[in-house]
């Protein structure tokens, strides 16, 4: 299965769920492509002692998960991206919801 996650917010235990899913779902065998939107682009700001979000998304990038996030909504926050939030475009959140077996959005 392709599976698409667009993560448009911030809350440790929701984004860190998220991640879960995302590495069991490649752990199952599915290519997994994550999309960050709005205050999903903070993904690699969030810090949390019982949600180790940061932890969490380089296990899914190791475990040969995409992500990608919004390259405007970096701009409006004066980012460029990182490892973990990688400037992309709309064509990739596009082709992400076309792509994809199934979409999960957070």
């Amino acid at each position: 299965m392709r599976l698409g996650i667009i993560i448009t917010q911030i809350d440790p235990e929701t984004v860190f769920n998220a991640l879960r899913l995302a590495l069991y779902s490649i752990e199952q065998g599915d290519e997994v492509r994550i999309f960050l939107s709005g205050k999903g682009v903070e993904i690699d700001r969030i810090e949390n002692q019982n949600f180790d979000v940061r932890a969490q998304a380089q296990r899914v990038l190791d475990a040969g998960g995409q992500f990608f996030a919004c390259g405007a909504c970096l701009k409006l926050r004066d980012s460029e991206g990182s490892v973990v939030c990688p400037l992309s475009s709309l064509k990739d959140h596009y082709e992400i919801v076309r792509d994809s077996d199934r979409v999960v959005t957070v």
